[in-house]
């Protein structure tokens, strides 16, 4: 897998001479699997035109912070949402300023101020500007605050100069980014994840299930996967395609699922119980379509067996991360699961809410623990699976 499948990328293109690098950035990112969103700004719009970026990206080019059709949904906040990673490539001395005095002047700054994702700037201009006392001062000051400094080249400038300012190649600077998702915090450490909705049959054409899609799983998968894990997963029935990196196994009863952890879990450090898995299963299922009639039916249910609690009662019990999904006295709920599970922690997400949960590409969540609760605010599952596993790692290991 390259390292920037699946990953969203911003590129902001500033007013430097080297904006004329910005279609070749692109496409060097979509090399690595990245998806491309560009921002110009009216500075990089004198050197580059927004149809070349247009045409190279895929995708709408945004260069104005006041656009009516795109602040309608608050068009600079849902980019810094989108963006796994901010790349300001070329960044001209303007911008570097802009961006250290925080500064929400163009649609750029104020995505960048908006923004949670990590930042990589790749400063381009004359020598001589680059080695100013402001210049450095400001990089400095970037550098601080964790923003990843690509280190401009040594060579003949445009302006027929010689020193360090030149734009390093489009390759390099893709590579860059790329080794910004390469963790190595869960490298040697194997994760059993269940993912999906479990199916209990009614008959041969009738099934009880649940709304689950498999996409938090999937996303917690491969932020595990990023982080140098060996992943297994226990997929119910999911509607998204799996890592094929991970050794996946299709389980998609309770019963099923049940069986395949505990036959899984000796060796496991890491076990994430994310399924939804039914908490009944039909006592005597029909052989044969039921067929309707007008007499009531009834459909006696029996209880399935609590895989994580069984996990958590192991004599060598993995790290044990359980999910709570609930509708209503939420954070009562989840801390009474905590308890009577016996897990490490569990994450709670309000699936009453339409916009997130099941189905949703977004979610927000609540990380509990028997110390502590750690709110996580709505954003994609992709980024909030890497948040979960760095506190994970950063609470377990």
């Amino acid at each position: 897998m390259s390292h920037l499948t699946n990953k969203n990328i911003v590129l902001g293109v500033s007013g430097s001479i080297a904006a004329y690098k910005a279609p070749d950035i692109v496409r060097r990112l979509q090399d690595l699997g990245a998806e491309v969103r560009v921002i110009l700004t009216q500075g990089g719009a004198q050197f580059i035109t927004e149809l070349s970026l247009q045409a190279t990206s895929k995708n709408k080019v945004h260069d104005n912070l006041w656009d009516k059709e795109a602040e309608l949904s608050m068009g600079h906040i849902e980019l810094a949402k989108w963006a796994d990673a901010l790349l300001i490539a070329p960044a001209s001395a303007n911008t570097i300023s802009n961006i250290a005095a925080g500064k929400a002047c163009d649609l750029l700054s104020s995505v960048i101020l908006a923004s949670d994702c990590p930042i990589l700037i790749a400063p381009a201009m004359n020598q001589q500007m680059y080695a100013s006392i402001s210049v450095q001062a400001n990089l400095a000051t970037l550098v601080q605050r964790d923003i990843q400094i690509i280190n401009p080249e040594h060579g003949v400038q445009a302006c027929g100069d010689i020193g360090e300012g030149r734009l390093p190649e489009s390759d390099k600077i893709a590579k860059q980014v790329g080794l910004m998702f390469q963790s190595t915090k869960l490298s040697g450490k194997k994760v059993l994840i269940t993912l999906g909705a479990t199916i209990e049959a009614i008959d041969p054409v009738r099934y009880l299930s649940n709304h689950s899609s498999g996409k938090m799983g999937s996303a917690l998968a491969e932020a595990c996967i990023e982080a140098g894990a060996q992943v297994t997963l226990v997929a119910g029935n999911v509607s998204v395609e799996l890592n094929q990196k991970a050794e996946i196994i299709s389980a998609t009863t309770a019963e099923k699922m049940h069986q395949s952890v505990m036959k899984n879990i000796n060796g496991q450090d890491i076990f994430i119980a994310c399924a939804a898995v039914s908490d009944y299963s039909i006592k005597n299922p029909e052989n044969h379509k039921i067929k309707k009639s007008n007499q009531t039916l009834t459909i006696e249910l029996t209880p399935t067996k609590d895989i994580l609690k069984e996990v958590c009662k192991l004599d060598k019990k993995p790290i044990c991360i359980g999910f709570a999904a609930e509708t209503q006295n939420l954070l009562e709920n989840a801390q009474n699961k905590l308890n009577n599970k016996g897990c490490d922690a569990i994450i709670l997400n309000d699936v009453s809410n339409a916009d997130l949960g099941f189905k949703s590409d977004e979610n927000a969540v609540v990380f509990i623990d028997q110390k502590s609760n750690v709110k996580l605010a709505k954003n994609s599952k992709q980024k909030l699976g890497r948040k979960i596993i760095e506190i994970i790692s950063e609470k377990f290991l």
